[in-house]
C-alpha cells in the first residue's frame, strides 16, 4: 500500500492546452500551475518526435530524486500529440497559418510563448534539452536573454550540421525530398487496428532490448492523426536549417551549459564533441561512458534522470 501511494504521488499528469495556435501536451510532476511561491521549474524540451509521453519515466524519476520539492514538466512540440476529442490540432487555422507552428522556427517560438504565458518571471528555470531540444534551448537563450535560466543540460545535442551526420545523410532524402511518401506510409499505418499497431511498435522498438512501457503508448498516440506527419515536416526543416553551431550564444552562456554527448551517436558524432571541447576549453562537455543511446527514453530514462539529478543539485541547493 505504501509503495502504491508513493507511485501515485510521483505519477505524471497530462494537460492539453493551446499555445502558439496549436495543440500542446504538457506532462507534469508536481503542481499543475505555478505561482510566485514556486522558485524553480525543471522543464524538459524534447527531441523529435516531441512527444511528452516519451519522457514520463524520466520526469517521474527526476521528480522523486528531489523528494518532490520542485515541479518537473515536459512540454511537447506543438502538433506532436493526439488531441482529446473536444480539441483540434489548431486553435484557429486562419490565424495560425502564417506562423508555421509545426516548423522548426514555429517550435522555438512556441516554447517562448509557453514560458511567457505559463511560467512566472521570477521562477528560475532549469532547462533540459534532448537532441533538437538542445538547439531550441540555445535559440531560446539567444532570442530572450532576460529569461531566468540558471542551468541548461544538453543531452545528445543536435546543434550543428545535422544533415552531414551519418544519420542525417541516411534520412535527409526521405525527410526533404520524399516526405509525401512518408506521409502516405504514416497514414496507412494509422488505419491499422490499435492491437496491430501495438504489436508493430513493440516489434520495431523492441529491437533495442529492454523497452520502457510508457514509450509504447506514447508511440501509438504519435501514429494517430497528424502527429507523425508534423514530426516529419519538422525533421525536414532540421536538416535544412541546423547548420553552423551558434558559438556566440554558447560563449555568452557557457557557465550555465552542460553538454552530454553519446559515444556512439550517429546524430552528433564524437568528432563534434572533440571540436566543441577544443573551441571552448573551459566549458562543461561530457562524453557518455554508460552506453546510452541517442533515444535514451526507449530504455534508460530512469538511469539518465538519476545522472542529471546529480548534475543540477547545486542549482537546486540540495
Amino acid at each position: 500500500m505504501e509503495n502504491a501511494v508513493m507511485e501515485s504521488r510521483d505519477a505524471a499528469r497530462t494537460d492539453f492546452i493551446y499555445c502558439y495556435g496549436g495543440i500542446t501536451e504538457v506532462l507534469k510532476c508536481g503542481p499543475s500551475h505555478l505561482n510566485a511561491e514556486h522558485k524553480v521549474l525543471i522543464l524538459i524540451i524534447p527531441g523529435n518526435p516531441g512527444v511528452a509521453g516519451f519522457y514520463k519515466t524520466f520526469i517521474q524519476t527526476l521528480y522523486a530524486q528531489f523528494d518532490r520539492q520542485y515541479p518537473v514538466w515536459v512540454v511537447s512540440h506543438v502538433g506532436h500529440c493526439t488531441p482529446p476529442p473536444f480539441m483540434d490540432q489548431l486553435d484557429d487555422a486562419s490565424s495560425t497559418a502564417e506562423l508555421d507552428p509545426f516548423g522548426l522556427n514555429g517550435q522555438i517560438e512556441h516554447k517562448l510563448a509557453f514560458l511567457a504565458k505559463y511560467v512566472p518571471k521570477k521562477t528560475s528555470l532549469i532547462l533540459i534539452g534532448h537532441s533538437i531540444g538542445c538547439y531550441i534551448i540555445l535559440e531560446i537563450m539567444r532570442r530572450n536573454p532576460h529569461l531566468k535560466i540558471v542551468k541548461a543540460v544538453m543531452l545528445f545535442p543536435t546543434i550543428e550540421r545535422m544533415a552531414a551526420t551519418p544519420q542525417g545523410k541516411a534520412v535527409t532524402p526521405a525527410l526533404c525530398h520524399f516526405r509525401y511518401v512518408a506521409y502516405l506510409s504514416i497514414f496507412l499505418i494509422s488505419l491499422l487496428p490499435e492491437s496491430v499497431k501495438s504489436r508493430l511498435v513493440k516489434l520495431v522498438l523492441g529491437r533495442v532490448g529492454r523497452l520502457d512501457g510508457a514509450v509504447v503508448q506514447a508511440t501509438l498516440g504519435l501514429l494517430s492523426g497528424d502527429s507523425a506527419a508534423n514530426a516529419v515536416y519538422m525533421g525536414g526543416q532540421e536538416m535544412r536549417k541546423v547548420l553552423e553551431r551558434d558559438n556566440t550564444t554558447i560563449e555568452k552562456n557557457l557557465e550555465k551549459l552542460l553538454f552530454y554527448y553519446g559515444a556512439t551517436d550517429h546524430w552528433c558524432p564524437v568528432q563534434y564533441y572533440n571540436e566543441i571541447k577544443k573551441d571552448f576549453p573551459t566549458g562543461d562537455f561530457r562524453l557518455c561512458q554508460n552506453g546510452f543511446r541517442h533515444a535514451f527514453v526507449l530504455d534508460a530514462g530512469k538511469e539518465v534522470a538519476e545522472m542529471v539529478a546529480e548534475w543540477i543539485q547545486t542549482q537546486l541547493r540540495i
